[in-house]
């Protein structure tokens, strides 16, 4: 073994030395189904999946906790947790994590609107003198978040969003595609809330760890140990899994515009 490689090595088993003792990995992330979600008290969701196996794969024990995203971004901040799960890339959060060279998957955010209340959007400028309904802690791109044409706002919950917008309390709102799909289909709002084709903004999302020492080793490790199980029809097999519950997923690729969740 090249003395670089064992170099790798030994640093890679010292950052994982406090998991060998018992501690466990700290991960948070906020529901974000069907990415990412609690069912009857048990994780889930494609990301989630994902995750879980590489980890195993690694021998690192996680220990999950499902929070609002801002409180999940703040644990970051605060060092009080180790990692965050589905999570974009900025600039911004370059200085605080650490981001494996692969991406877990893609998204696309789009416009939702109520039948009853249509809006014709083909571009950012149709959304003048509008009330979008967003999240806190997300940003959906620069064009979207600066611009002065409309009103953005924010909601507690992903569900809260959808409730407003089918009282007409905001006239649109914004999420992942595969987010809203999931909960207009599961809130049985099929025959009352639809989608807008406009894409505002595409990013992928990431596992990242905080900057700590070894910890970029880590997420080394993490991105090989992926792109090894995307090769794998284990992998297939749990998106077709996904798929075949109502779920078009496609595999993630590297892209060059990030923007953070």
């Amino acid at each position: 073994m090249p003395d670089f490689t064992r170099l790798l090595t030994a640093l890679f088993l010292t950052c994982l030395s406090a998991f060998a003792h018992g501690e466990k990995l700290r991960i948070v992330t906020e529901p974000w189904a069907p990415y990412v979600y609690l069912e009857d008290g048990q994780a889930k969701g494609i990301d989630y999946e994902v995750t879980a196996e590489v980890f195993k794969r690694l021998g690192v024990e996680v220990e999950w906790q499902f929070l609002p995203w801002k409180r999940c971004l703040a644990m970051i901040e605060q060092g009080l947790a180790d990692g965050v799960l589905d999570i974009f890339q900025t600039e911004q959060r370059d200085s605080q994590l650490f981001y494996p060279s692969e991406p877990l998957s893609d998204v696309e955010f789009t416009l939702f609107y109520a039948n009853d209340r249509p809006h014709k959007v083909k571009r950012l400028e149709d959304l003048r003198g509008l009330t979008v309904g967003t999240s806190p802690g997300y940003s959906y791109g620069a064009a979207f978040i600066e611009s002065p044409l409309f009103t953005r706002e924010p909601a507690p919950t992903h569900e809260a969003n959808f409730g407003k917008l089918q009282r007409g309390r905001i006239d649109l709102l914004i999420t992942d595609r595969r987010v809203g799909r999931y909960l207009v289909r599961n809130l049985g709002l099929e025959q009352q809330i639809s989608e807008l084709p406009l894409v505002i903004s595409r990013q992928s999302q990431y596992l990242a760890v905080r900057r700590n020492v070894g910890m970029d080793l880590l997420a080394q490790r993490f991105a090989a140990e992926l792109r090894r199980f995307k090769r794998e029809p284990a992998y297939a097999a749990l998106h077709a899994r996904y798929a075949s519950a109502g779920e078009n997923f496609q595999p993630a690729v590297e892209q060059q515009e990030h923007s953070t969740r």
